[in-house]
């Protein structure tokens, strides 16, 4: 009897130990980069990852995919897009279904079979893509019902892919956008075996899921086999947009399609050589997209089918004129890119009555050398003005007559050296203007009058540029190129009083000597490129940054000499800041980082480039207390410093090293095993870094793979191993020589306390609450009356939640504040629901910090759900530092609007709550 019990213990200590050494689980996953898009908007020009949509922010991008279930596993649960790439035979039912919050999905997995279940419980995408490289085209065997449970998809891709074997898809009636590319479509016919609900076959009804009524974009570009229609071949299908890019479908073919309405018709690179005036009359084309074709010549005659054009691209025909009734041929005209064309020296804008809607006109890259007075006084519509790449010298008030309502002129790459005063005096409404890559030497605010409102300005000289004031006060983003310098003069009062971005590219900033500072009181983005450090430096007699209040990103590329001397004060509320060294292969001694840092209490994202800093300590972040982002690009010997290990339970959120060689040596070793067990980090690049044992090694020595083969093993480790067990034998001597064996029976319950509450297991006896709630006064009414009943609703195995509602579980008299605490404390989880209403109640944000002081005080034992009522900026909750960052990485649930996905909803919402007790902290 008591050797069992002795067994027992002794076994309990041995898990005991070995679940001490594992802890922490690893969040680096091999081949695959995992990051924030909100944090660092340029990170695809650090590390690679494939293209997102608009408003998406935390991603996974993974490559060489061969096991998808582990692969998975080891990524985020909150991710919005994810894309793999590699081999996958199968893509099993319910594969995605830990991701709920998937909005983007990229498969470039090759030959895979898909099963009919594989996208279950993707509630939330809208983007869906077959990749497969090209010219290859892989056999696609899709199941007719494999895109039901995609509820919200608007945007299904196959690229590189043959749907030959694949028939009746049933497609979602949220789809917008469908793309077939680079497949083995021979005809349109094809495409009603494929998906059937592009042909309706009678008028919509109530419950009919399969009718297809109208489609935004069918992009069938790159078919190289598609030469046929087929008669009504998409019968019954309204569709926005067609695109036939690069096909040698006949633009005939179409007039027997079936199709019933279509407004856009794209044709770019099919070898087109006049307008398709048939078809273009037939469906009253609003958009016709011709750019990259061989149509030399336009007839008056070509343009009598084309009357209801309000948006035609001409782009890259060589074009040498127009015809004279161009414009009047097309009344509803707006936008006209006739760039890459041969209509110079000397424009002719074909005469017209004034009264012409042409809005956007695009003539760049056409040899225009001269242009006469008056040359667009015939479009008073015209708002924007794209003139850039030509060989324009000179331009007068008089080119621009007539153009009032002018918000857009690009200039730029011209030959133009000198601006006349006045000459845009004409362009009242001006907004931006584009001067970059001119010849322009001496640049006066007086250039600019005559726009009143005048917000984006691009100056850009092949010459050294002298800057004179006045300036615009509209003015909220200016960027200035020059060669060798550029010299501001600023002898009066503050001339970029609103200037909100400013981007500056030359070797030196230089002030004219009667001034000493400049002043940018609302400045939140710089960008500085080739400048020297000395531009921030205190030492120097000019300061051209004392003092930027506002400044929330810079991004400074240095020229040969780093950032020596660099000194960032007067950045209080500095968020991102990037530094690099254009010049990376000049030998600069190395860059000290603890002085320019030392001065940003509220930096989020850090990216440093090619600045030879050498050793990586933890001086050099100390005081970053909200970094949330590191990123080391092309590095050169590095050395991370042993101090560093102190700051692993503060690291950033995200680490990555990219192209970066470190320096060999054994003082390093910790590097694995953080790498592979970072709890709160991200670390990626480290499995495939180099490093260099000398200065002459250049082996490339995987880093890694350097301290197994070359350093001994962890003594530390060893001796804390070697110490347990002396421990631990004195423990079961000392129990073996008690005359009450009791005793043992009351370690047993002790031990096996302990190893529950350090695997965050209670017995449901320890809570006398499973779910404690949070809420809003204005919110009240729809928690009693339909959150409540829900939860406390029984489950299928009889047992339901029982729930702390203050208003309703609160004792009278009791001190609100000490019992809403003990109550989360002894609640299972605590489940706050936010809306607008809750974020700007006091109550609410009293009860949230509590529970985020939880969450990180009680990280085993306390769980923490939010529940969102209506769609919330993830920026409200940037306040609560510490809960934003939990975000990333834990659940929150958004409540469906239409009533009918409610009570799929609670139950996705009991299961959380419940899984939520088994579960540990990310």
């Amino acid at each position: 009897m008591e050797r069992p019990l002795f067994s027992s213990c002794l076994l309990v200590l041995l898990l005991l130990l070995f679940k001490s050494l594992s802890l922490d689980w690893a969040w680096t996953t091999p081949d695959c980069t995992i990051g924030d898009s909100y944090l660092l908007s340029n990170i695809s020009f650090y590390i690679p990852f494939c293209s997102l949509a608009p408003g998406l922010h935390l991603f996974a991008s993974c490559s060489n995919v061969n096991d998808l279930t582990w692969t998975l596993t080891a990524l985020p649960r909150r991710l919005e897009a994810l894309c793999l790439q590699g081999r996958v035979p199968v893509l099993p039912a319910d594969v995605f279904g830990r991701f709920p919050t998937l909005k983007l999905l990229r498969l470039q997995l090759g030959s895979i079979r898909i099963t009919s279940g594989a996208f279950q419980g993707l509630n939330q995408l809208q983007h869906l893509f077959f990749d497969y490289p090209t010219p290859c085209c892989l056999s696609l065997l899709l199941p007719p019902d494999v895109l039901k449970p995609l509820r919200s998809l608007s945007s299904l891709s196959f690229q590189g892919y043959c749907l030959n074997s694949s028939q009746n898809i049933q497609l979602p009636v949220s789809l917008r956008h469908l793309t077939l590319s680079h497949s083995c479509l021979t005809e349109l016919q094809e495409l009603r075996k494929l998906f059937p609900s592009l042909e309706p076959s009678s008028p919509p009804v109530a419950n009919s899921s399969l009718w297809f009524p109208f489609l935004e974009v069918l992009d069938l570009s790159a078919n190289r086999q598609l030469s046929r229609a087929g008669v009504k071949a998409l019968h019954g299908l309204q569709l926005h947009s067609l695109k036939l890019d690069g096909t040698p479908l006949s633009t005939l073919e179409l007039l027997g399609s079936g199709l019933l309405h279509m407004n856009s018709l794209s044709l770019v690179n099919t070898g087109a050589k006049k307008l398709p005036e048939h078809v273009t009359a037939y469906f009253e084309l609003h958009s016709l997209d011709l750019g990259n074709n061989q149509i030399q010549n336009i007839g008056n005659d070509d343009l009598s089918g084309c009357h209801s054009l309000e948006h035609l691209n001409l782009h890259a025909n060589g074009l040498c004129s127009l015809p004279t009734r161009f414009l009047s041929a097309l009344p509803l005209l707006q936008r006209l890119n006739l760039s890459m064309n041969k209509l110079g020296p000397t424009l002719a804008i074909p005469e017209v009555l004034v009264s012409s809607n042409l809005k956007v006109l695009d003539l760049s890259h056409n040899g225009l050398s001269a242009l006469h007075s008056g040359a667009f006084f015939s479009l008073p519509q015209l708002q924007e003005l794209w003139l850039s790449g030509n060989n324009i010298s000179n331009l007068s008030s008089d080119v621009l007559e007539g153009l009032t309502w002018l918000k857009t002129l690009d200039l730029s790459w011209n030959q133009i050296k000198v601006l006349e005063r006045g000459w845009l005096s004409s362009l009242p409404a001006l907004t931006s203007l584009n001067l970059l890559g001119t010849q322009i030497e001496y640049f006066s605010g007086h250039s600019l009058q005559g726009p009143q409102k005048l917000s984006h300005l691009w100056l850009g000289s092949l010459q050294p540029m002298e800057l004179y004031p006045p300036w615009p006060l509209t003015l909220l983003s200016l960027e200035v190129w020059a060669e060798s310098y550029i010299q501001f003069s600023v002898p009066y009062g503050e001339p970029f009083l609103f200037l909100q971005n400013l981007t500056l590219q030359t070797n030196f900033v230089l002030l004219h000597s009667r001034n000493t500072t400049l002043h940018f009181p609302s400045l939140r983005h710089l960008t500085l490129r080739g400048c020297s450090s000395s531009v921030f430096s205190n030492s120097q007699p000019q300061n051209f940054f004392p003092q930027l209040p506002f400044l929330e990103h810079l991004h400074f590329w240095s020229d040969h000499d780093g950032t020596k001397g660099l000194q960032l004060f007067g950045m209080p509320n500095l968020r991102v800041l990037e530094l690099g060294d254009l010049d990376s292969l000049y030998e600069s001694s190395p860059t000290n980082l603890e002085v320019p840092l030392k001065a940003l209490p509220k930096l989020e994202v850090l990216a440093l480039s090619n600045l030879n800093f050498r050793n990586l300590s933890a001086s050099s972040f100390r005081g970053l207390r909200q970094l949330q982002m590191l990123l080391l690009n092309s590095e050169w010997s590095l050395r991370l410093d042993s101090s560093l290990q102190e700051l692993i339970p503060q690291m950033p959120q995200y680490v990555y090293f990219s192209d970066v060689i470190f320096k060999c040596q054994c003082e390093s070793s910790w590097v694995g095993s953080w790498a592979t067990r970072a709890p709160n980090t991200f670390v990626y690049g480290l499995e495939k870094s180099i490093c260099m044992a000398n200065a002459s090694d250049f082996s490339k020595t995987p880093f890694l793979s350097f301290f197994s083969g070359h350093c001994p093993d962890n003594l530390e480790l060893q001796g804390f191993l070697a110490s347990f067990t002396v421990v631990l034998l004195l423990i079961i001597f000392a129990l073996l020589g008690c005359p009450k064996w009791p005793w043992l029976h009351h370690l047993w319950t002790l031990f096996l306390a302990w190893w529950w509450k350090l695997g965050g297991w209670y017995h449901r006896s320890q809570y006398h609450y499973d779910v404690f709630i949070s809420c809003c006064g204005q919110d009240r009414a729809w928690v009693l009356a339909e959150l409540i009943p829900a939860l406390e609703k029984p489950l299928p195995a009889g047992e339901g939640l029982r729930i702390c509602l203050p208003e309703r579980d609160f004792g009278v008299g009791q001190d609100r504040v000490d019992t809403m605490a003990a109550s989360m404390e002894s609640s299972r989880t605590t489940l706050c629901v936010l809306s607008r209403q809750a974020l700007n109640s006091s109550w609410c944000n009293l009860e949230l910090r509590v529970a985020t002081y939880y969450l990180v005080t009680k990280p085993r034992t306390f769980h923490l759900l939010l529940l969102f009522l209506e769609p919330i900026d993830r920026q409200q909750l940037h306040s609560y530092h510490r809960l934003a960052r939990w975000l990333q990485k834990e659940d929150y649930l958004d409540f469906p609007q239409g009533r009918a996905e409610w009570e799929t909803f609670w139950e996705q919402l009991r299961r959380r709550l419940w899984e939520t007790v088994q579960e540990r902290e990310d």
